[in-house]
């Protein structure tokens, strides 16, 4: 897979981050490495980038894409909710800037074979890690009824997800659903016609739903966010991606809680829970692209960046 990667809100996440060239970073979604790519330009002697990814296929690009500034880079292959654990196996105590650009990257999508489009026929997959166990092809054959009603509804926020569901037990029963495109029109079928004229398409809630389940990539945000904030050094900054209300949910969460001092009620004369807040958000409210960026890169319309700074 050659990783044609346009980097979204690159710019900001630089500024976010604060880089200090003889400072510890980590890229925990690598993707195409644009991002990581202008993280390590700006690191110089002593300074050093720690690029996590669990796709084979994105770290093997990264050798290329990084080669200019191989020098002070580590890539490791491992999921970025053990961000704790790669950190310590890279002999760090700390970091003193992490960047999270959560969901599918841009070469997932459009390699057909991977199975994530719903533009392209391809077996069904969606593995972020091909050596993972779980499939899509598992989740649509195997999965119950009602627990894929349940994950196009909570994940996709898909409004016909007992339609959908109902539609897949009845087809797979007759045999396999095996590709994407068999899956398309099985969701399509199943939706009425007023859905179908609607501009976003038909299949789109419903593939991001089994996608999410296929790599937890909830739970592994929810995990993530917690770990990260400790794993910062004083002065660190955690800087996060986020392309749905369901991540963004999470970590706007993870970031207030972090946040908050004194948990006391109010009509107690001093503090006794002795809570201090761990990080101050830099700013309060996310960061959105410009025009000029949702123009250039249509992908873009939905990123949302949460910053945080370590106190």
């Amino acid at each position: 897979m050659e990783f044609h990667h346009v980097s979204i809100l690159l710019q900001p996440c630089l500024d976010a981050l604060n880089i200090k060239p003889d400072g510890v970073y980590v890229d925990a979604t690598t993707g195409g490495a644009g991002h990581s790519l202008h993280i390590a330009q700006e690191l110089g002697e002593g300074g050093r980038l720690i690029c996590i990814d669990r796709d084979d296929e994105a770290l093997e690009n990264a050798k290329t894409r990084l080669a200019s500034v191989w020098d002070r880079v580590t890539t490791v292959k491992s999921d970025f909710r053990d961000i704790d654990r790669v950190l310590e196996g890279q002999g760090l105590s700390g970091a003193d800037g992490i960047l999270f650009d959560l969901g599918v990257s841009s070469p997932q999508l459009d390699h057909a074979e991977r199975g994530f489009s719903y533009m392209k026929d391809a077996p069904l997959d969606m593995r972020m890690d091909r050596q993972q166990a779980l499939s899509a092809w598992d989740v649509v054959n195997t999965w119950s009824r009602e627990d894929i009603r349940h994950i196009l509804f909570e994940y996709g926020e898909e409004r016909y997800a007992p339609l959908i569901a109902a539609a897949i037990e009845r087809e797979r029963g007759k045999k396999p659903i095996e590709t994407t495109l068999e899956l398309v029109d099985i969701i399509r079928g199943a939706m009425p016609a007023k859905a179908l004229r609607e501009k976003q398409h038909p299949a789109k809630r419903s593939f991001q739903a089994i996608r999410i389940a296929v790599n937890d990539e909830l739970g592994a945000v929810r995990e993530a966010m917690e770990k990260a904030i400790d794993c910062l050094n004083p002065g660190g900054r955690l800087a996060v991606i986020t392309f749905h209300s369901l991540e963004d949910r999470i970590v706007k969460a993870a970031f207030n809680q972090a946040a908050q001092g004194c948990t006391c009620p109010k009509d107690f004369p001093v503090c006794v829970c002795g809570k201090k807040p761990k990080v101050r958000l830099t700013p309060r409210k996310p960061i959105l692209p410009s025009d000029e960026e949702i123009e250039e890169n249509p992908r873009a319309r939905s990123a949302k960046l949460r910053v945080c700074e370590k106190i």
